[in-house]
């Protein structure tokens, strides 16, 4: 909610009357009045003047590398630019690169992918973040629903499974306090002993890329002990017998020696989330950025399969509930490939986002000649970053990027636009952590010239010349277009209606919904809780949970499930050059690389460490507070050693901020690589391996 005086906006705070935020924020996006107002906006169109890669800094001081043009100008230009590149090298050299940005529906996804598709331009692959946690969950149930947050309210078992719910999940935590008043247990499983870690009942330090074992050998207790539910897994699973097998080799003991847990502490975790009930597993989406991650996730998803919590109030498990919002999408009104027909005859080529540093620097038929970022900040959240920026250099590139801030990639463009906030455009909101949709209005005029990004690819499909009808529809026709829809969730939603209540809960049925207290009846009310698999009715094609996939299978993977350590852990061969295991995590106050230029969120995120285990740095005769080299084959990085309890020995961890904001312009990102996951082709952030040293400056 906006408070708006005099068409400034002075205050921003939660809605109390919705269920799950209940009036409060987190504490970056309570700051946002400072990121829309920040003297460092970009405000009008830019084009370049200096050499790329030239350090810009932000707003007003960004003057030596820019020249103001008018958004005329900057059409003309990419218009012509666009062309000519068709012309010569085919459309498809043409890369559109975005991701979340403001996160809602129409400005994530519709008025660009079509003008994309009518130009017939590079597909993108959008996998950087969650592609291989989705594929490991669908994999499993068919779709991307879970536990509502409500419910776990009424948990009495609950582990946060990669899950920093304090940091980066606040409105779940209020929940499970909640049940933890009435004698709940918070089970924490993480690498990094992280805020919610510092709060569990008990904390459990795994091994990065371990996950898959663990689930695996908590498994081989429930199964071997006669723990699982047996109704359910007989009703609505299939696979059992193959996944009874195959647990048989992750005894605790050598499980144990892959996760660091004890084979007793195993134990003690399957025997008391087997038989503890209601149970629930907020997994989260840093168990699936190693190499294994999909399996990783796939393993998970299994345990509330075998015990049967899906069909407890207060059970199952929640990695995301997007999947209930995809009707949204459906017929494909709002994204329209139907375009790259028109324009190709064929659909494009696909490039993968977590392998821009590839796209850019190995010839393809046709190469990339342009690049056009909205939504996103590759130059920092990319993987192995000097890839990314040596192809971002490339003098014959060229590059436009719609931006609110002269970001790590604004200093590599040849066009910079102006973006809005989600404050000065309309929007049709989904979520990802709960079942309520919801429309946030306009709440002021843009700042200078910004403009939104429908309006911007607008702008450009008429600069083509495009004369589809789909380019003249307003912000509100692709709203009613998005909720028209025959899927039963949608129906009795519509525009008027969001107007007018604000958030609105998905329709769910009848024989979804479930009361407190009574997990077998069905009730009629929405006010009670949706629990979506108590009856299996997976979105498989089988209908039910499949702990066997004939879908994987036929991908030539492991059709049940397995572990394999990553290629870069303790475990591999690299391991002697590079011993230890580095975990390039996400800042608690910043929203990936967003929030992280903005003065009053830095004083809440420390940043430029490497965090260390005390016999690692003892080793290395590094102290608290020591600058050190970390390195590997595909970079370096200067950064201040914090040695504290943070990590286990043999892992190391440092934060993602802008590459240009740390020391000697670079992130994290250095040492990641392009190397993709085994299900979802997405990034595997948390299998690196590095070296660390004392680092002595010239005499």
């Amino acid at each position: 909610m906006i408070t708006v005086e005099d068409g400034r906006a002075t205050k921003i705070k939660g809605d109390p009357s919705h269920p799950v935020t209940r009036g409060f924020l987190c504490a970056k996006v309570a700051k946002y009045l400072d990121r829309v107002y920040s003297p460092d906006r970009v405000l009008y169109s830019m084009r370049r003047v200096g050499p790329k890669g030239q350090a810009t800094g932000e707003g007003a001081r960004a003057t030596q590398a820019w020249q103001r043009i008018s958004w005329d100008e900057a059409l003309e230009e990419i218009t012509s630019r666009f062309k000519k590149i068709t012309g010569e090298f085919g459309s498809e050299a043409i890369l559109p690169y975005s991701y979340g940005g403001t996160l809602g529906v129409l400005n994530g996804a519709s008025m660009d992918r079509r003008f994309f598709h009518r130009l017939g331009a590079s597909q993108l692959a959008r996998n950087i973040c969650s592609a291989a946690g989705e594929a490991g969950l669908k994999s499993v149930i068919g779709v991307k629903l879970g536990t509502e947050p409500e419910q776990f309210r009424h948990s009495r078992y609950i582990i946060a499974w990669a899950a920093n719910i304090h940091g980066n999940n606040v409105h779940l935590w209020p929940f499970i306090e909640e049940a933890r008043r009435q004698g709940a247990k918070l089970v924490v499983i993480d690498p990094y002993r992280t805020r919610t870690a510092a709060c569990a009942d008990w904390y459990l330090p795994i091994n990065p890329g371990t996950d898959a074992a663990l689930a695996l050998g908590m498994m081989h207790v429930i199964i071997g002990e006669n723990l699982h539910d047996t109704d359910y897994v007989k009703l609505h699973t299939v696979g059992f017998e193959q996944l009874r097998d195959k647990v048989q080799e992750y005894t605790p003991e050598r499980v144990a020696k892959w996760t660091g847990i004890a084979a007793s502490d195993i134990v003690k975790l399957a025997r008391e989330y087997a038989t503890t009930h209601p149970a629930v597993i907020r997994l989260n989406y840093g168990v699936q950025r190693s190499e294994g991650g999909g399996m990783a996730t796939r393993a998970v998803t299994m345990l509330p399969c075998i015990t049967g919590s899906w069909k407890e109030v207060g059970g199952g498990l929640q990695l995301s509930t997007g999947g209930a919002f995809a009707p949204i999408r459906a017929g494909d009104g709002l994204e329209r490939p139907d375009l790259m027909l028109k324009a190709l005859g064929r659909p494009a080529r696909i490039v993968n986002m977590v392998e821009l540093g590839k796209a850019l620097n190995t010839l393809h038929d046709p190469p990339v000649k342009a690049l056009f970022v909205y939504n996103s900040n590759p130059a920092a959240v990319c993987p192995n970053h000097n890839e990314v920026i040596r192809g971002l250099r490339c003098p014959d590139l060229f590059t436009v990027v719609h931006e609110q801030f002269f970001t790590d990639t604004t200093d590599y463009a040849d066009i910079v636009l102006p973006a809005t906030t989600f404050f000065e455009h309309k929007e049709l909101q989904t979520a990802y952590g709960h079942y309520f949709l919801q429309i946030s209005d306009q709440a002021i005029e843009p700042l200078g010239e910004c403009r939104s990004n429908v309006e911007v690819f607008r702008a450009l499909a008429a600069g083509m010349d495009f004369e589809d009808e789909c380019f003249r529809e307003s912000v509100d026709q692709m709203i009613d277009r998005a909720l028209d829809s025959n899927h039963p969730w949608l129906q009795g939603i519509d525009r008027d209606r969001l107007e007018r209540e604000g958030h609105i809960r998905l329709n769910f049925g009848e024989a979804e919904l479930r009361s407190a207290g009574q997990p077998g009846a069905a009730v009629p009310s929405q006010s009670n809780y949706f629990l979506p698999f108590a009856q299996g009715n997976c979105f498989t094609s089988s209908g039910k949970a499949e702990l066997y996939s004939e879908s994987l299978k036929a991908q030539g993977l492991d059709p049940v499930v397995h572990f394999k350590p990553p290629g870069e852990s303790r475990h591999s061969e690299q391991a002697k050059a590079f011993p230890l295991e580095l975990l390039a995590r996400k800042a608690d106050n910043f929203l990936n690389s967003t929030f992280s230029n903005l003065p009053t969120i830095q004083k809440m995120e420390e940043v430029g460490l490497l965090e260390m285990n005390a016999s690692d740095a003892q080793t290395r005769r590094i102290a608290d507070g020591d600058r050190v080299r970390v390195f590997n084959r595909r970079g370096n990085i200067l950064l201040k050693a914090k040695v504290d309890g943070a990590v286990q020995p043999g892992v190391v961890c440092a934060r993602l901020h802008w590459a240009k904001l740390g020391p000697q312009g670079r992130n994290i990102n250095v040492l990641t690589s392009e190397k993709l996951t085994d299900l979802g082709n997405s990034a595997t952030f948390y299998s690196v391996l590095v070296e660390v040293e004392l680092f002595q400056t010239a005499s």
